[in-house]
């Protein structure tokens, strides 16, 4: 399936393209997608509306959108929004066998300037999947009140990162990052990276969506070491460019230290806390 003509030309990528837009196919194949327990949480936030729009923000290679598809399907449209060209025609081979007879959108802009192609135009659910940090927060909100319907819902979710999980196999490949790049976390070219000076939840409650619910689905993820040296090419911290001349040295390393901490079964396990944050207008219903 192409773009759709409502797929409007992007002259000048921006930081995120940069960032992540290189290693598109690998973010495809290695990061993980979202958990069925969360499609079916979201599935049941859009009991009793009919005829579903998605509005998925941050939208990568279509990971929310694939995992959706098949828990709703009373979703009839959706609209993908990412500044970065690759992700989304990524997003779109992933999405194609799944979307049957429902439309997609796919916008390469900023989240914040996501701008509707269609008429009286209503967002029902609107998605950020572990992209929210990335973007101008409270844009992104005032332009999600804009586009959104009465009654919809805004989930904010995520599950941090391999940088941040604490296990032993972390540990010991964090250190190892941090022995080729030096101690802060890289966030790009651009530097290292800064945590976020307020909360999801602080943002949200000076929003048009305050009222908030939070969920919390743990449970364990499995990863070849091969899986998690494809993963970490994807990422802002320990991306190919990051370590020039020395990249294939530091894949060896790490692929060595990763298999010297698997399981008997070859297996490193991450336990997970997939956060989700549902937010709606006060009063708002279905």
């Amino acid at each position: 399936m192409n773009p759709p003509a409502d797929h409007p030309p992007i002259s000048t990528p921006d930081d995120k393209d940069l960032l992540f837009g290189p290693a598109a196919d690998e973010y495809a194949r290695f990061r993980p997608g979202v958990p069925e327990q969360v499609a079916w949480l979201l599935a049941d936030a859009m009991t009793g509306v009919p005829d579903v729009t998605l509005l998925d923000l941050g939208a990568g290679t279509g990971q929310v959108a694939a995992a959706l598809l098949p828990a709703l399907p009373r979703i009839t449209h959706v609209d993908l929004v990412d500044p970065s060209q690759a992700m989304l025609r990524e997003a779109v081979v992933t999405l194609h066998p799944l979307m049957g007879n429902r439309t997609l959108s796919c916008h390469e802009a900023p989240d914040d300037q996501f701008t509707p192609q269609r008429p009286n135009y209503q967002a029902d659910l609107i998605t950020c999947c572990r992209a929210f940090h990335w973007m101008n927060r409270p844009a992104v909100l005032a332009m999600a009140d804009q586009v959104a319907a009465p009654h919809a819902t805004l989930a904010l979710m995520g599950d941090g990162s391999l940088w941040t999980h604490k296990a032993d196999w972390t540990t010991v490949l964090k250190d190892l990052i941090q022995s080729y790049l030096g101690p802060g976390r890289r966030a790009g070219s651009r530097g290292t990276y800064t945590e976020p000076s307020r909360r999801y939840e602080d943002n949200l409650a000076d929003s048009a969506f305050s009222d908030v619910s939070q969920h919390l689905f743990r449970f364990p993820r499995d990863w070849t070491p091969q899986q998690v040296i494809g993963y970490l090419r994807t990422t802002s911290f320990a991306r190919a460019d990051l370590f020039a001349e020395r990249h294939a040295e530091f894949e060896a390393e790490a692929l060595h230290l990763l298999e010297g901490h698997a399981d008997d079964r070859g297996r490193l396990t991450e336990q997970v806390d997939f956060t989700v944050l549902l937010a709606r207008r006060p009063g708002g219903t279905t």
